[in-house]
C-alpha cells in the first residue's frame, strides 16, 4: 500500500487502504507492506499504520520527497517495487494517488485498475459480494475456484454498470482505490509494524520540476471526502 502524506501526516486514505489490504493479505496468506515517502522524520508517522495491520512499513525519507513531485515519487515507489516484487499495490484515488498510479503502471509495463470501490482476492468471498450486490445469474456461470487473481471492481459506462477487472499476466496487480468507500479497522494499540528505511539517492536530471512555494488560499476548509 502506497501511503500518501501531506505536510508529514497521513492521509485517511492509508488507513482505509492497510485495512482493506490486511483483509486481502490473510485472504492470500501474504505479508501487508505499507511504503511511506516524504523528508526526514517522517519515519515517525510510519508506526503508526501497524495499529492498523501494516506487518511492514517501508520509509524512503529525503529532502526531494518533502513535498510531491511526480518524477521523484514515482522512481522511487518503482524501485522499491522492482527491489521487492509486491503481487498487489494499492493507491488512494488523490489527486496525488491519481497522478502517480499511471506513471508507475506504465513504467512497470503492469495493469491499472482506476477509481476501484471494490476489491477480493479469494472467489467465495467475491461470489458472496456478487449475490449481494449483482444481477447476475451466478447459475449459469462456471467460476475458476482456483483464481487467486485480485478482483478489482468499479463503476463503469458512467455509473450504469459494475465492472470487475484482474490482471492476470502481470505484476504487480494495480489499482487506485477511491477514498471513503473503505472501512476503516478499528486501531489496535499494541499491534506494531516493523518499519524499515531505505535509502534514497537521485542523479541529476532526473526530478525534472522543482517546487519553489506553496501558497495556500483557505485557512480553513472541510474536506468533501470525509464530511
Amino acid at each position: 500500500v502506497f501511503c500518501e502524506q501531506r505536510e508529514g501526516k497521513l492521509m485517511n486514505t492509508d488507513f482505509e487502504l492497510i485495512s482493506e489490504g490486511r483483509k486481502l493479505a490473510d485472504e492470500r496468506g501474504s505479508k501487508l507492506v505499507g511504503i511511506l515517502l516524504g523528508g526526514e522524520g517522517i519515519e515517525n508517522s510510519a508506526k503508526e499504520l501497524g495499529g492498523y495491520g501494516a506487518d511492514k512499513v517501508i520509509v524512503c525519507a529525503d529532502r526531494n520527497l518533502e513535498v510531491y513531485t511526480t518524477d521523484a515519487y514515482s522512481k522511487v515507489l518503482c524501485d522499491v517495487v522492482m527491489e521487492k516484487k509486491p503481487e498487489v499495490l494499492l493507491i488512494g484515488a488523490s489527486n496525488i494517488g491519481r497522478d502517480l498510479g499511471p506513471r508507475v503502471a506504465a513504467r512497470l509495463h503492469t495493469g491499472l485498475t482506476a477509481d476501484a470501490t471494490h476489491l477480493d482476492i479469494d472467489m467465495d468471498r467475491y461470489i458472496q459480494f456478487l449475490k449481494e450486490s449483482s444481477t447476475i445469474d451466478l447459475e449459469k456461470i462456471k467460476f475458476n475456484m482456483e483464481d487467486t487473481n485480485l478482483k478489482m471492481t468499479r463503476p463503469a459506462f458512467g455509473g450504469n454498470l459494475m465492472a470487475t477487472i484482474i490482471c492476470p499476466d502481470h505484476r504487480p496487480q494495480m489499482s487506485t482505490v477511491r477514498p471513503g468507500v473503505m472501512e476503516k479497522a478499528q486501531y489496535q494499540e499494541g499491534r506494531k509494524g516493523e518499519v524499515v528505511k531505505l535509502n534514497v539517492s537521485f542523479k541529476e536530471g532526473e526530478i525534472r520540476t522543482k517546487v519553489l512555494e506553496i501558497v495556500k488560499s483557505l485557512k480553513e476548509t472541510v474536506s468533501l471526502t470525509d464530511a
